[in-house]
């Protein structure tokens, strides 16, 4: 069985009918680089899930083959009807929440608690997949991470304003390059945090890709700091090749 084939056929048949993602787009391989195994691959489907292969693969193309198996079992069972944000959906997912922070079931109509907030976000994404869902969701996770939530909550905005803000938003390269540049204000105060954040990103993205789980999250997160390090690394040549420049400069001019 051609998995990777019947996997992109799935995503091109939905493209017809139209019942993809607004920021549509293939279905996109990402293989890492190693210079023998085991070797590891990403899937990222339209609408930006990504899976990786679990199990410890000999070559790339059993790692690319395996990542995609992960990928097409989770797009089939985002199909089945419980997979798609219904009013019970909602009351479950709710209950699901305050009992895993044991929080309070009233709070649920309290937009400026947690539990108020996430259930406001299932309401307005009602019929809607899990996975769609999951795209929004993702960028209030990084939000949170980064610290601009508690920001934001600091300028007395509202939980719902946020919501409705960053609603009208997908998660692309503009996006990832402000929240690097918050991590770069993170380093300047204090140094060493992005490196920590990179090892602890990366523990984490290897353990839910060895648990079969989705790695947007962490990918994301290992993505967003490598461009701040980066970022970081470029500034400090130009400037120390500024600088050998005006050495030379003085030297030439004494």
């Amino acid at each position: 069985v051609n998995v990777v084939a019947i996997l992109q056929e799935f995503w091109e048949s939905k493209q017809k009918q139209k019942a993809v993602f607004p920021s549509e787009g293939t279905v996109v391989y990402e293989s890492l680089s190693s210079l023998g195994p085991p070797f590891v691959s990403y899937v990222t489907l339209p609408g930006g899930s990504c899976f990786g292969n679990f199990q410890n693969c000999l070559s790339r193309a059993e790692a690319r083959r395996d990542a995609a198996k992960v990928a097409l079992i989770n797009s089939l069972f985002n199909e089945l009807p419980c997979r798609r944000i219904t009013k019970d959906f909602i009351m479950e997912s709710v209950r699901e929440a305050v009992s895993s922070t044991s929080g309070n079931f009233k709070d649920a109509d309290d937009p400026s608690t947690s539990i108020g907030a996430y259930h406001y976000m299932l309401e307005s994404n009602i019929g809607k997949t899990m996975l769609e869902f999951q795209e929004l969701m993702i960028i209030f996770q990084l939000l949170h991470w980064n610290g601009s939530l508690k920001a934001l909550r600091e300028t007395k905005c509202s939980r719902q304003e946020v919501i409705s803000y960053y609603s009208q938003y997908s998660l692309d390269e503009r996006m990832r390059s402000h929240m690097a540049l918050d991590w770069i204000t993170k380093e300047q105060e204090s140094p060493g945090i992005i490196s920590q954040e990179l090892q602890v990103a990366l523990r984490e993205l290897e353990e839910a890709r060895k648990a079969g789980q989705e790695l947007r999250f962490y990918k994301e997160k290992k993505e967003i700091l490598s461009l701040a390090l980066s970022q970081i690394y470029s500034d400090q040549v130009t400037s120390s090749s500024q600088d050998d420049q005006m050495g030379l400069a003085l030297h030439g001019y004494h």
